[in-house]
C-alpha cells in the first residue's frame, strides 16, 4: 500500500500519540534514504537504538543506525554489527540469544511513516492498550495470528526482526526502550510485516464498521440515578 494511505488510515482509525515508524534493514550505505541522520556523523556522538528509534517517532526524522553509531552492546550484537566473541563483557552482562547473521546488514533505518522514501520492512506504532486492541481485532477477525513478545529485553530486536516472520507482533517495551527512548509506563509496540499491512488496514475498515472504534465508545445512554444535593426533580417535589 502507498504509505501516505496507511498513515492517514492509522491516524483516523487508532490515532497514535506518536509518528508510526516505517522499519528498513540495509545490506549497503548506498541504499540509504538521501535525508537520513546518521547519529555518529549528524550528531557527532553514537546512540543506543531506542533513542534512534524515539528520535524518529517524536520528531520525525529518518534516522540511520550502524556499526559506528550503535553504543548499545546488544543492540550492536543482535543486529549482527559485532561479533559477541569480540566483546568483553562485565560479569552478569546479559547479550541476546538471538541475532541477526553477523555482517548481513549494514544500517538499521527507522523513520516516521509519513517521512520514509522506500518500502519498510515492517510497520511500527507505539500506543496504548485499547489501540493495541484495535490492531489485533484487525488480523484476530480475518482469522491471522498476533504473537506476543514479552521479554523485556531488547525490543529493538524483536522490531526488526518482524520482517522475518509471517505474523504481527504485540511487544512489550524493554527496560532501555524506557530508560533511553523515553517509552512511557502505558505504551506498547504493535510491529506488522509489511506484506500484511493492506490486510490490517483493511480489517481496521472492518471493524470501526462493525462498531469497534478509537477513542473507544462509551455507553452514556442510560437514565441515571443521582444523589439528592444533585436530583433537579426532587427538588422541585416532582419525583
Amino acid at each position: 500500500m502507498d504509505l501516505k494511505e496507511v498513515n492517514e488510515r492509522l491516524n483516523y482509525y487508532i490515532r497514535p500519540q506518536s509518528f508510526p515508524l516505517a522499519i528498513k534493514l540495509l545490506g549497503s550505505k548506498e541504499k540509504l534514504p538521501q535525508k537520513a541522520r546518521i547519529p555518529s556523523r549528524d550528531l557527532g556522538y553514537a546512540v543506543t537504538v531506542c533513542q534512534g528509534v524515539a528520535m524518529a517517532r517524536h520528531y520525525g526524522w529518518i534516522v540511520a543506525l550502524g556499526k559506528e553509531d550503535v553504543s548499545c552492546a546488544p543492540a550492536a550484537v543482535g543486529l549482527g554489527f559485532v561479533r559477541r566473541e569480540e566483546l568483553s563483557p562485565p560479569e552478569g552482562t546479559i547479550l541476546p540469544a538471538r541475532t541477526l547473521e553477523y555482517g548481513k546488514y549494514q544500517y538499521l533505518v527507522v523513520a516516521a511513516l509519513h517521512a520514509a522514501s522506500f518500502e519498510p520492512d515492517a510497520l511500527v506504532i507505539y500506543g496504548n492498550s485499547a489501540q493495541m486492541m484495535r490492531l489485533a481485532q484487525s488480523f484476530f477477525l480475518g482469522g491471522q495470528e498476533v504473537n506476543g513478545i514479552g521479554t523485556g529485553m531488547a525490543d529493538c530486536l524483536d522490531i526488526a526482526t518482524t520482517k522475518d516472520g509471517p505474523n504481527s507482533r504485540l511487544i512489550l517495551p524493554s527496560g532501555g526502550d524506557r530508560v533511553f527512548g523515553t517509552t512511557q509506563d502505558f505504551e506498547m509496540i504493535f510491529a506488522l510485516p509489511w506484506g500484511t499491512v493492506e490486510g490490517a488496514m483493511k480489517g481496521l475498515e472492518m471493524t470501526h464498521q462493525l462498531g469497534f472504534r478509537y477513542p473507544i465508545l462509551s455507553n452514556v445512554r442510560y437514565k441515571p440515578e443521582l444523589p439528592p444535593f444533585l436530583d433537579l426533580k426532587k427538588m422541585l417535589g416532582q419525583d
